[in-house]
């Protein structure tokens, strides 16, 4: 007979409200989202790593561009701007087949530029779980993404590729290459007492000054922006704006594997809600094409109600196709065709009407081709080892050409045996050339040497035409033979009781390749007194400056 004290106590039970305030602890398990952060930072610092190689004294053949080749957005939009798929972006193929085989797992596996929102996200992330269940529901606006990669698209079919300007990829490079390269280099250069051959190995552009570009402050200032915003709506750029995620959100629906609910385990509880990446509202009908495949919630489910599972086990429990309107999607069709003429009214990439700063670097193709396929990635910026090339502002090339390379001889000039610019292009906006094309030897010698432009001189600055002062620098400098830039007989002049010998130099213009040296090093150093335009390029022959090639001069 059992005493008092061997009676067992009766079971303690909570309400079921309770339990659901209080969800039992989840079990140790293998955390899948400590796999993709694996798969983040391996991507993410190969991205650096990339980045890091474009150098010239590391190209050596490396894949530097291989994720922008990778993009299935440049891919498809170059496609539809020039016919046919350039190169290396069949790897886009990958991506896509990726996303038909799981979904959304580039966009937080891979994308360099998801992983760095989804650091800022959790870095600033300051709210308790309830308030997540809110800030992470789906919201009507995060339809204007798949309204952005319909505009752009339409635009690319048309002939104005304007992706680079918002594709996650192409704005990755773009801010490495001309903000955060440069800022690194000079926070390098600064520190006191570093050996100078450890500056040389970690350094992007190590054996020369610390590089600067026109207009990086717009694009670090558009950068900050998006990341920002980050702060006010999780993912922002990933959930509102990123037509490279709309375009696979789209193809997404078509996936064999993606998150299951079970109904019948689900206690509502909403902890899927916590971390949820995409808004895809895990809790209810899981909404495929905004869904990441982060696996958060499936780590975060204390019911192991959610699993990531081949299509079939409940249909019912996922809306397949983006929440998108034909009525929206009419109008952003609308805009997209009319975005092409507002572009072009420009008026200043035609061969009538030109900028005359709009040069581009040796190899590119003519200009409305070059617009066909440039994505504005600025891998050839960040290639460049006089920091010659720089991003284009409204000035040279407006909305159209905005941040595409172009040449600015007033920083440096364009060394005459360098073709990486033309190695590292993913699109073929600057196709693949050889030091003797470049040159115009070898096979090339009957074509001739790649122009980029003309030299002209300015003899109201000029030292020996407008002051008497003696200057033969542009001259000295200018690297083809015969010289393109020659001189008159010596002029004997008296200035202040003494004598000047005065050598008053002119362009033969048969002569000028326009790689820029005498505009770099000329002493005038505001307004040169030689300067290059892009008349006489040899891209075009619409913008030649002869009518024809003078005897004797090659």
């Amino acid at each position: 007979m059992n005493t008092a004290s061997e009676i067992p106590e009766p079971e303690k039970t909570l309400p079921s409200s309770t339990v659901k305030m209080f969800p039992p602890p989840v079990r140790k398990k293998l955390r899948l989202t400590n796999v993709r952060i694996v798969s983040q930072v391996f991507f993410f610092t190969a991205f650096l790593v990339l980045c890091w190689l474009t150098w010239t004294s590391r190209l050596e053949g490396y894949p530097v561009s291989r994720i922008l080749e990778m993009d299935p957005l440049v891919m498809i939009s170059t496609m539809l701007s020039t016919g046919y798929v350039y190169r290396y972006l069949g790897w886009g193929l990958l991506v896509l087949g990726l996303t038909l085989l799981a979904g959304r797992v580039f966009c937080n596996w891979i994308c360099p530029y998801g992983t760095l929102h989804q650091f800022v996200g959790w870095l600033f992330n300051v709210h308790k779980a309830k308030e997540n269940f809110d800030r992470n529901r789906y919201r009507d606006m995060y339809f204007f993404k798949y309204a952005v990669v319909t505009v752009l698209l339409i635009m690319a079919a048309m002939g104005a590729l304007q992706i680079g300007l918002l594709d996650p990829i192409c704005l990755m490079y773009r801010t490495v290459a001309t903000v955060v390269a440069p800022m690194v280099d000079m926070s390098i250069d600064a520190i006191p007492g570093i050996d100078p051959l450890w500056v040389d190995q970690i350094k992007f552009a190590p054996g020369v000054p610390s590089r600067i570009f026109v207009g990086s402050f717009w694009i670090g200032l558009f950068m900050l922006v998006l990341v920002g915003a980050n702060l006010y709506v999780p993912r922002f750029f990933c959930r509102v704006l990123c037509p490279l995620g709309a375009l696979l959100g789209a193809v997404s629906r078509f996936s064999l594997v993606r998150i299951n609910r079970d109904v019948h385990k689900c206690t509502d509880c909403n902890m899927c809600m916590n971390r949820c990446e995409g808004a895809a509202d895990p809790q209810a009908a899981i909404r495929v094409s905004e869904c990441f495949s982060c696996l958060n919630c499936i780590d975060d489910c204390p019911e192991d109600a959610l699993s990531f599972t081949m299509v079939g086990l409940d249909t019912k429990q996922v809306k397949l196709l983006p929440d998108v309107s034909k009525r929206r999607m009419f109008f952003a069709g609308v805009v997209g065709a009319l975005g092409y003429p507002f572009l072009k009214i420009h008026g200043t990439n035609t061969d009538a009407n030109f900028s005359p700063d709009l040069i581009r670097p040796p190899g590119s193709v003519e200009e409305s081709e070059f617009l066909e396929k440039c994505i504005k990635c600025d891998q050839c910026i960040n290639s460049c080892p006089t920091n010659v090339l720089q991003p284009a502002t409204w000035a040279e090339g407006g909305l159209e050409g905005l941040w595409t390379p172009v040449m600015n001889f007033n920083i440096a000039h364009c060394q005459l045996k360098c073709t990486l610019c033309s190695e590292v292009c993913p699109t073929g906006a600057i196709r693949k050339i050889t030091v003797e094309e470049k040159l115009g030897k070898g096979d090339f010698v009957e074509q001739g040497p790649i122009v980029l432009g003309t030299a002209f001189f300015d003899k109201g600055r000029c030292l020996p035409h407008a002051m008497d002062i003696p200057c033969v620098v542009c001259e000295e400098v200018c690297p083809v033979s015969p010289k393109a830039i020659q001189t008159h007989d010596e002029e004997v002049k008296t200035v202040f009781n003494q004598v000047v010998v005065l050598n008053k130099p002119f362009i033969v213009p048969d002569l000028c390749i326009g790689c820029g040296i005498c505009q770099a090093e000329c002493p005038v150093r505001d307004d040169r007194a030689v300067y290059v335009t892009a008349v006489g390029e040899s891209r075009s022959s619409e913008r030649s400056l002869l009518l024809k090639k003078r005897s004797g001069s090659g």
